[in-house]
């Protein structure tokens, strides 16, 4: 094989910040292809190479447009023997109140849980279904982003931010059992408070509890997902890290 053929490609969602930032950022650095996608076209501020033709928009929302991005990133890994090496579901929405209030259980609306739900649990399976020959013709790997909140209640995280995490965590386990006899691993990573552009007021008296004393860095997360999708990890499936500082125990 060429050297071009050897090299690993990997397709992220929400990529243009934080964790989905400082992800690309890591598997470049390790020589891999990285196929970024997000709602905001690339930003020449966005400091890894091959940035605007390896990136595809797309809001995740849109039933008929992440179909119609599953054909496109189909088409351009078809230019590379028709193998990805990793997914990562990354890209989530967390909606708040006027004022960054949480949004409960009883006064959610339904549409708004119906966006949360396409975004951060059914688009993740579409992609994972979607990109399955390529996935399986590498033996590749899938990380969901999960979070904390999928297994307590948050003070700032919304209900249907929460339950959609719960449910791709459980996702996660299930896919594990059907992926794997086809050499494809799909673990979690849940992180707790990571430091972001997002952080809601009163993050800093929710630092006091952590065992750790303080923020999660995003190049950390990115680390752990880096791991997940390595020769290192290659016995490891249906696995949840938790990444917070041991906020969880």
């Amino acid at each position: 094989m060429s050297r071009a053929d050897e090299r690993k490609t990997l397709v992220l969602t929400g990529a243009s910040r934080g964790i989905g930032h400082a992800t690309v950022k890591r598997f470049s650095r390790g020589g891999w292809r990285v196929i970024t996608c997000s709602r905001q076209a690339f930003s020449k501020d966005c400091p890894w190479p091959a940035g605007p033709e390896d990136h595809i928009q797309l809001d995740l929302s849109d039933q008929e447009g992440v179909g119609i991005a599953i054909a496109e990133i189909r088409h351009r890994l078809s230019a590379n023997g028709g193998r990805l090496h990793a997914l990562v579901n990354n890209a989530a929405i967390s909606p708040k109140l006027e004022g960054g209030g949480r949004l409960n259980s009883i006064d959610t609306p339904m549409h708004v849980w119906r966006d949360v739900f396409q975004v951060n649990f059914f688009a993740p399976i579409m992609l994972a279904r979607g990109l399955f020959r390529e996935l399986s013709a590498a033996k590749g790997s899938i990380v969901n982003v999960t979070s904390i909140v999928g297994s307590r209640v948050h003070p700032f995280a919304g209900t249907a931010y929460a339950t959609s995490k719960a449910a791709l965590a459980a996702l996660t386990r299930e896919m594990a059992a059907d992926f794997g006899p086809h050499g494809i691993r799909v673990n979690a990573i849940a992180p707790g408070e990571i430091e972001t552009s997002i952080l809601s007021p009163g993050t800093d008296k929710l630092v006091e509890t952590i065992p750790l004393r303080r923020l999660g860095r995003t190049e950390e997360v990115a680390e752990t997902i880096f791991f997940l999708c390595s020769e290192s990890a290659s016995y490891v499936t249906g696995a949840e890290i938790h990444i917070n500082g041991g906020q969880h125990v």
